[in-house]
């Protein structure tokens, strides 16, 4: 078991130059696998370089893993080719769904909580772990609506999908505490019905609150409520990797490593006690 948390950060193009040179103080970077599934050019430049001096992890949005449109074969071709040129910690998409009729929607859409969607994206998820020749990891996304016919919680939803797929979990704490406002229930019961031994990796984010709706904009800090639920996961996952997703308004690099010393704090809190 390691003795520390390896802390991240989301590579973007406001520090591509420093994390090229291997002068950016994190122990790994998450990659958005779209924006490197190219052919040639300056992402591959950038990725060669970066994954010279770091553990980096492919993380997708476009697997459309609960859609019922057949997965896309190109899409897959093109990311086990990626995932070959930079031999991922993990390689990890979303828990939901994100075209139909073959047209890509742009957003991260909720599922119902049913039995059968467990068995249909369990199966696409066991057809995506073949073709890649290792497990993904599905992260819970943040929601704004349910199905009135869901028979099941959303953890126990995700934990029946990675059970049954036998994939492993990328839990987003923002995307936990903006659905628990949402929808009224408690992170804490959440957290407690994750099946621990799945969980691989952890996302750190901020949210806009939009009327009475919590909504996840990846554009501010992390708040002090998905602190304290990181708290709650270190004590219950133990360490897992960790990481900041700033995707909006992206602040000095500075202030994006004084969260991760946060992180850092916290595990440490933790483990002493």
């Amino acid at each position: 078991m390691p003795d520390t948390v390896a802390l991240g950060l989301g590579l973007r193009p406001a520090f591509y130059a420093e994390a090229a040179q291997g002068r950016v103080a994190v122990d790994w970077f998450e990659l958005i696998s779209e924006n490197f599934m190219v052919d040639g050019g300056n992402p591959l430049r950038v990725l060669d370089a970066v994954a010279a001096h770091y553990p980096v992890a492919l993380h997708g949005v476009s697997l459309n893993l609960g859609g019922t449109d057949a997965l896309d074969a190109d899409y897959l071709n093109r990311l086990d080719q990626l995932a070959r040129r930079v031999k991922p910690m993990h390689i990890s998409d979303h828990l939901c769904w994100t075209r139909h009729g073959g047209h890509h929607l742009h957003d991260l859409l909720p599922l119902p909580y049913t039995e059968e969607a467990v068995q249909h994206i369990a199966q696409r998820i066991r057809a995506v772990q073949e073709k890649l020749g290792q497990r993904i990891l599905i992260e819970n996304v943040s929601s704004y609506a349910e199905f009135a016919h869901s028979g099941m919680r959303e953890w126990e939803f995700l934990a029946a999908v990675s059970e049954s797929a036998d994939c492993h979990i990328l839990l987003d704490l923002n995307n936990i505490l903006v659905s628990a406002h949402n929808h009224n229930f408690d992170p804490q019961q959440y957290l407690a019905a994750v099946p621990a031994q799945r969980v691989r990796q952890i996302h750190l984010a901020g949210h806009s609150v939009s009327g009475p709706l919590r909504i996840d904009t990846h554009d501010h800090a992390v708040s002090d409520p998905v602190w304290d639920l990181y708290a709650s996961a270190f004590r219950r996952f133990g360490f897992v990797p960790s990481m900041i997703e700033r995707d909006d308004q992206i602040p000095p690099l500075e202030e994006l490593l004084a969260e991760l010393d946060m992180a850092r704090r916290i595990g440490a809190q933790e483990l002493a006690a």
